[in-house]
């Protein structure tokens, strides 16, 4: 088991899918609702709450992503076939440069 778990929750449509990708064995039930849980290290989560400071752990080490980078790290899985997708999708999740003012040379 991770020491950290990122929770992406699953509507029918995309349950079916999961099935057809042959994900449907890493599909869980968490709170009432069917969903991945994609493992994650510290280091990623220290990351995370740098993109988004209102993400918050439950007693299980859990967190949901707010809607748009819960879509991608959702098509990273299935474009994948795998929830260990971490290494890759904390490249596409945080971007450390955001919003910031891009420097320049002073010559």
């Amino acid at each position: 088991m991770a020491e950290y778990l990122i929770n992406v929750f699953l509507d029918e449509e995309q349950q079916k899918k999961a099935r057809e990708l042959g994900l449907g064995d890493q599909v869980v039930e968490i709170e009432g609702r069917k969903g991945f849980q994609v493992p994650m290290t510290k280091k990623d989560l220290k990351k995370l709450q740098k993109a988004f400071p209102d993400l918050e752990m439950d007693e299980s080490n859990a967190c949901k992503l707010p809607g748009d980078p819960q879509n991608q790290l959702l098509d990273i899985i299935f474009d994948m076939k795998t929830v260990d997708v971490m290494k890759f999708a904390i490249t596409k999740l945080y971007n450390p440069l955001a919003g910031k003012a891009p420097r320049s040379k002073v010559f």
